[in-house]
């Protein structure tokens, strides 16, 4: 399974030293010419434009199909839907291309402000890392944001130790992954849910069809309660499911 979309953020921001938001701005194209362009080094940054309006039309927008037509990349670069800023296409797109820098990024120094100076490109939102190079390049690997433990000295700021500063960024950057990992959670349990549903709903209007061991029915349900091994469903949990399953 890829990483979910707040590691996503969280690795290509420190790559890029940007300040994205959200997955759906990627769909504009320059912060994935520049993903390339830390791999390959000869993306034409000058020519790629970070203050485009995501409403302008596909034609006006920059993709990677000339990096990706000159590498001989056998990927297709579906930019009439990227182009659209819809999570789920640019999330499928932006999960491929950090598996594909994974195996392919040399691990080098990478300045991202130096690449893409005087292309427009918003500026990152704390102090970033200058580069993306040794222990922070294993942190980006992972999907990761280096934090401010590998300094030499804390710094105080406004009675602030620089060390403090970071603990709390770090701190408020995982309570947004979770609360993005919860949002997952929710959409896909939601969908389960309905599948659930239209079975209970098949099984009321023929019985008949849940008596087949091996038919849809059966082999659905087997997948839908299913657990893992060493997976025990809490108390208050499993009343439910137990109740819920009485329908049947």
């Amino acid at each position: 399974m890829g990483e979910s979309r707040q590691e996503l953020l969280a690795w290509m921001n420190n790559l890029l030293q940007l300040n994205i938001t959200k997955v759906e701005q990627c769909g504009t194209g320059a912060a994935l010419c520049q993903i390339y362009d830390s791999i390959f080094l000869d993306v034409p940054m000058a020519k790629v434009k970070f203050n485009v309006n995501s409403d302008i039309r596909p034609a006006k927008l920059i993709d990677p199909t000339d990096t990706f037509a000159k590498h001989q990349i056998e990927r297709n670069v579906p930019v009439e839907s990227l182009v659209k800023c819809k999570m789920q296409d640019n999330l499928e797109f932006l999960q491929w291309t950090k598996r594909f820098w994974d195996q392919y990024f040399s691990g080098n120094d990478y300045d991202a402000l130096s690449r893409r100076k005087g292309s427009g490109a918003p500026s990152a939102g704390p102090p970033p890392v200058a580069r993306t190079s040794g222990a922070s390049t294993g942190a980006a690997r992972r999907g990761t944001t280096p934090t401010a433990a590998a300094a030499t000295r804390p710094m105080r700021t406004g009675g602030v130790s620089a060390a403090s500063s970071a603990v709390l960024a770090e701190n408020n950057q995982l309570k947004e992954t979770v609360t993005g990992l919860e949002r997952e959670r929710d959409f896909y349990f939601s969908k389960l849910r309905d599948i659930e549903l239209l079975i209970q709903q098949g099984i009321e209007l023929d019985p008949e069809i849940e008596k087949d061991e091996g038919g849809l029915v059966k082999q659905i349900q087997a997948i839908l309660y299913s657990t893992e091994e060493g997976f025990e469903i809490p108390t208050e949990e499993a009343g439910e499911i137990g109740e819920e399953q009485e329908t049947f």
